[in-house]
């Protein structure tokens, strides 16, 4: 017998019962038993007899991560907490936050799992709960770079931006292979790239690159408007979404791109001939950050689950699956962390803050200044 049945709360006596069967069976065959509450360091108060609570909602993307997510990740929580039940909620990032924000004060979902850029917005508008050591006990591995403001969240993986492009197309029309953020506006490539609106990452991440390309930074983003203006005109329309690129890549009507190392290693195992180009001047790496949402009705199960996306055995799933790095000192297959190498001295780290306040007064200077350039 390995471990005790995991029990609900019903009455105090009952629970004292079990406390004591569990040190009986302990002192007498040297057997542990199956935790009904968080881990050992974790849990409300530093307590291990907190109980565990039955569900945990938890709030991420979709696609390939849901699929993760569900068919793998929720599976092995399950083997150690079974009576758990999870429920997943899907979307993009911006939807989840505002979906949270919605219902600030009756909150849906426990555990939102989503992009550094985003969950910095929601720190500001005091939608996550801060996290210790006590509580998610393996926050202590994530480098201090991958840390996040007020530990509002936990980074749980990582991936850099850059320039992705199809090597087969860029080979037959003798293109030329990017090196640097400022390629994209080489006149070469006109009618040749594809590029979301920064209102997303894909879009908005390269556009600070630019900047910092041409002597700026997020505080100073003139140069970087400036440059993209010129992209604008080499491109029919601005992609609404990472679909819509991936399309404009397989059916050649674009051959370079702007996103993550992930998303381009996943499409190339699919097929796609991507090569992916970690740019000269650098750039920034995009966090995936497990926030506790303030107010959660599950909040024991959400710490739980947080410290789980960070053992050995996730953080695997998420570099070998999903082709992000870990967040945690992790020892990978050799062929995936050879796949997963870059520059780590050419990361440029973003103030959060700075982007997410001013990232709604980008947009509208981009609708007006920018998106109107397009096809032009």
């Amino acid at each position: 017998m390995k471990g005790l049945t995991i029990v609900k709360k019903k009455a105090l006596s009952i629970l004292s019962v079990i406390a004591l069967l569990g040190s009986l069976l302990a002192g007498c065959g040297g057997q542990e038993p199956q935790q009904a509450a968080a881990p050992t360091a974790g849990g409300e108060g530093g307590s291990s007899q907190v109980q565990m609570e039955s569900e945990l909602v938890i709030a991420g993307n979709g696609s390939t991560v849901e699929k993760l997510m569900k068919d793998k990740i929720f599976k092995k929580f399950n083997e150690k907490y079974p009576d758990v039940k999870l429920t997943y909620v899907s979307g993009v990032s911006t939807e989840i936050v505002a979906k949270i924000k919605a219902q600030k004060n009756a909150p849906q979902i426990d555990v939102a799992v989503i992009e550094g850029g985003e969950q910095e917005k929601g720190r500001i508008d005091g939608l996550w709960e801060s996290i210790t050591e006590q509580d998610v006990p393996s926050m202590s591995k994530v480098p201090k770079e991958f840390q996040v403001i007020e530990n509002s969240g936990i980074t749980v993986n990582v991936t850099p931006m850059g320039i992705s492009y199809n090597a087969e197309m860029v080979k037959e029309k003798n293109l030329p292979i990017p090196k640097s953020w400022n390629d994209l506006a080489r006149p070469e490539m006109k009618g040749y790239i594809t590029m979301a609106g920064i209102t997303s990452n894909f879009g908005r991440s390269p556009l600070i690159m630019l900047s910092y390309a041409n002597g700026g930074s997020e505080k100073d983003m003139d140069p970087g408007f400036e440059k993209l203006k010129t992209i604008a005109g080499y491109m029919p329309t601005f992609a609404k979404s990472s679909a819509q690129l991936m399309q404009n890549l397989q059916n050649k009507s674009a051959a370079y791109t702007t996103w993550t190392m992930a998303r381009s290693l996943v499409l190339k195992e699919s097929g796609l001939p991507l090569e992916f180009v970690f740019p000269e001047e650098g750039g920034n790496v995009v966090l995936t950050v497990a926030s506790l949402v303030k107010g959660a009705k599950h909040p024991v199960a959400a710490k739980a689950f947080i410290e789980f996306l960070l053992s050995d055995e996730v953080q695997t799933m998420y570099a070998t699956d999903l082709y992000y790095s870990p967040a945690v000192p992790v020892e990978l297959p050799e062929e995936v962390a050879k796949m997963l190498e870059f520059d780590r001295s050419k990361v440029v780290t973003f103030d959060n803050q700075v982007v997410a306040e001013k990232t709604a007064e980008w947009i509208d200077r981009f609708n007006k200044e920018v998106a109107p350039l397009a096809g032009k």
